[in-house]
């Protein structure tokens, strides 16, 4: 499902913590720094503060330097290292298959055939091999040097160090010459030398093993089969001269749809991908506009698929040498100028370029399921995680590649290229005309869309710094209005809980009256039809009672937005409030907690253990006085706000998640509960 996360940090003390911040505690328990003038040594401060931190400790210190973070994200990011090594040597030619192995003791495994990393001693280090080398020094590699790699996705020479250095254990097997060779590291540092184990006979290759370290992910930090399953298949429809194969323990994988074993080969490359992706989907043309040019590995290939939906908003995903780019880049950029190029002149050939004149590269990818991989010597980056591509030749490789191709393909197929070319100027014409609407006052069009009755909408004209909660029921709905700022502040109040849109019918869906107030009071309509433009407010902040019956209406809100207006939580719109269960008071003090965990901690580190504590349960926000609801939930200055999220790589798992929970086959969620039955507890089920 959608992850929620902080949307911002706050310099205001915790509300839900109860005490001010302790500054002046904290400044008289610090040692007055001594004045100086002159040049001496200011403060104490001298060359002994001065750190020189070596070997690998860099990386531990600062994790985020070099994988983003210590999230699960960063995490996931240390089995892309050690994969795009592998693919490296199968784009160069000497690998043809990768194994990777998950197993339950938390151990990941990565195997390939290829040439197996160097163990000879190195020339500047001769105590010392090339594989001890590569694995404890940054910016060690054989990246650098064009005759070993034409093109590769590893570049700073800095990947499976960092590996190395983040992992509570780590080996590396080499199979070279005929022996085979093994080494042990543990949070970066050698434990043992390189050990000799003797002749192998018909296999080569490196296996790198290794275990995130808890100290840096967190205790029970664990790898996610389903993401790291969908990450090992990208890399086969990359590269389809590679094979890869999948096996993970059976205990990883219980209640999800992950096989326990599964090979991935796929011949036509990014165009399986693709159709796979649009399957079912009724598309604008039939063929997929697919080509390459050049041999993946080498520099200047360029491998790509497109298809346009007619009833679907489709996605575009980039690769660099196989490294994936989700935040796009140049080589993107290149593939919409290049499909917008083509377009354009295809309509001069038809006599349409009057009506074509205003189409632009957004109008071009309405609905489009596209995929497109370069190869490139020595690409930029922003940031070690690689997630943009910065190098501007591969807008000019990609577009030229591509443009080609797609005038050969348009004027080959004249009945679907003019199909097409409709497609994308009615989308034109449509974005032209919400641009006039636009111009036209907030007021206006509010009044046109007679919205719902129960709205209590705010004064503001525009969408910029407006927010509309909503809640559950008239009486929290009361409050609020009451707490609200009416400037900035809109107030929509549903009726208990709202239909299960994941088991609904489109027929039920759309005789809802909740769901069409909630609709028409945002204004950006639903589906293929979402408009971000026409969106009236900047956050939507879903409201509800800090209990089960508040979490449950929460979900199935979610569950609303994930399935009808997803772009509103790709675009972070969406937001849950979080509002206190309980109002703890005793001698003018006052606190609120948010759940039974959070009330006993606030009990025992704020009052005295025989203080007679007067703890008051809120059954609901309704029968919160406005200006308690005010401080704790809805002030801007004071509040805290949680942003749903979904992440590119966690959206299989949310499909599933939400399929499985809010689904219509009742036997899922039955062994959802079953599977977890050991984690209730009797006070849960009180509540």
């Amino acid at each position: 499902m959608a992850k929620a996360k902080p949307a911002s940090k706050r310099s205001e003390p915790d509300l839900f913590a109860g005490a001010a911040p302790k500054a002046a505690a904290r400044a008289a328990a610090k040692p007055a720094r001594a004045a100086s003038s002159g040049g001496g040594a200011e403060g104490g401060y001298t060359a002994k503060h001065i750190e020189v931190l070596e070997g690998l400790e860099p990386v531990r210190r600062r994790p985020g330097m070099y994988i983003g973070g210590t999230d699960e994200k960063a995490l996931h990011h240390l089995f892309a290292e050690v994969i795009d090594n592998s693919m490296d040597e199968a784009l160069a030619g000497h690998a043809t298959f990768i194994e990777v192995e998950m197993r339950a003791d938390g151990f990941m495994s990565i195997t390939d055939n290829g040439r197996g990393i160097p163990v000879d001693p190195h020339p500047k280090f001769p105590k010392k091999s090339a594989l001890e080398i590569i694995m404890c020094t940054l910016h060690a590699g054989g990246k650098f040097d064009s005759e070993v790699y034409e093109t590769s996705g590893g570049l700073h020479g800095v990947g499976v160090s960092v590996v190395n250095a983040l992992s509570e254990k780590l080996e590396v097997e080499v199979a070279r010459q005929g022996q085979l060779y093994k080494q042990t590291f543990s949070r970066g540092k050698p434990k043992g030398g390189l050990e000799k184990l003797g002749k192998v006979n018909n296999r080569r290759g490196t296996t790198i093993r290794f275990k995130p370290d808890g100290e840096i992910f967190g205790a029970k930090a664990k790898f996610d089969p389903q993401r790291i399953f969908k990450m090992a298949r990208a890399k086969a429809y990359l590269f389809g001269g590679v094979e890869i194969r999948w096996s993970v323990d059976k205990e990883l994988i219980a209640g999800t749809d992950v096989p326990i074993e599964a090979t991935f080969h796929f011949a036509d490359g990014l165009k399986d991908f693709v159709a796979r992706e649009t399957e079912g989907q009724t598309l604008v043309v039939p063929d997929i506009f697919t080509g390459r040019q050049g041999k993946p590995g080498t520099k200047g290939a360029v491998e790509w698929a497109v298809a346009w939906a007619a009833d679907a908003d489709g996605f575009v995903s980039s690769y660099c040498n196989t490294v994936p780019t989700p935040d796009g880049g140049t080589h993107e950029t290149g593939l919409r100028s290049a499909l917008l190029r083509g377009l354009k002149d295809h309509a001069e050939r038809a006599n349409q370029g009057k009506a074509a004149a205003a189409i632009t590269s957004d109008d071009v990818m309405t609905g489009t399921s596209a995929m497109v991989s370069v190869f490139i010597r020595e690409p930029e980056f922003q940031g070690q995680t690689k997630d943009r591509l910065a190098t501007a030749e591969a807008a000019k490789i990609v577009d030229n590649a591509v443009k080609d191709q797609f005038d050969h393909w348009l004027a080959g197929n004249p009945q679907a290229a003019n199909k097409l070319l409709e497609f994308v100027i009615e989308h034109a014409n449509e974005r032209i005309r919400r641009r006039q609407e636009k111009e036209v006052s907030r007021k206006t069009a509010v009044r046109k869309l007679r919205l719902p009755g129960k709205l209590a909408d705010c004064t503001n004209t525009a969408s910029q710094g407006s927010e509309i909660f909503i809640v559950e029921g008239d009486s929290a709905g009361g409050s609020a209005k009451q707490a609200r700022d009416r400037k900035s502040q809109a107030i929509l109040p549903l009726r208990g809980k709202i239909l299960n849109v994941a088991s609904a019918t489109k027929d039920k869906l759309a005789q809802n009256q909740q769901l069409s107030d909630l609709i028409q009071a945002l204004g950006c309509n639903t589906g293929a039809n979402y408009r971000s433009d026409d969106l009236r407010y900047e956050k939507v902040i879903v409201m509800c009672d800090a209990d089960v019956d508040g979490a449950h209406i929460a979900s199935l809100l979610i569950t609303f937005f994930y399935r009808q207006m997803p772009k509103l939580i790709d675009e972070g719109h969406l937001y849950l409030a979080v509002p206190p269960l309980y109002r703890l008071s005793h001698g003018g003090r006052i606190f609120y907690a948010r759940n039974d965990k959070h009330k006993d901690e606030l009990l025992k580190a704020e009052f005295r253990a025989n203080a007679n504590v007067e703890v008051s349960r809120f059954k609901g926000l309704g029968e919160m006085m406005a200006a308690q609801l005010k401080e704790t939930t809805m002030d801007p200055r004071k509040r805290t706000l949680l942003r749903v999220t979904l992440a590119d790589a966690d959206r299989a798992a949310a499909a599933s998640a939400v399929e499985r929970l809010m689904g219509n086959k009742a036997e899922t969620r039955f062994e959802f509960i079953t599977e977890r039955a050991e984690f209730a507890s009797e006070e849960l089920l009180d509540v």
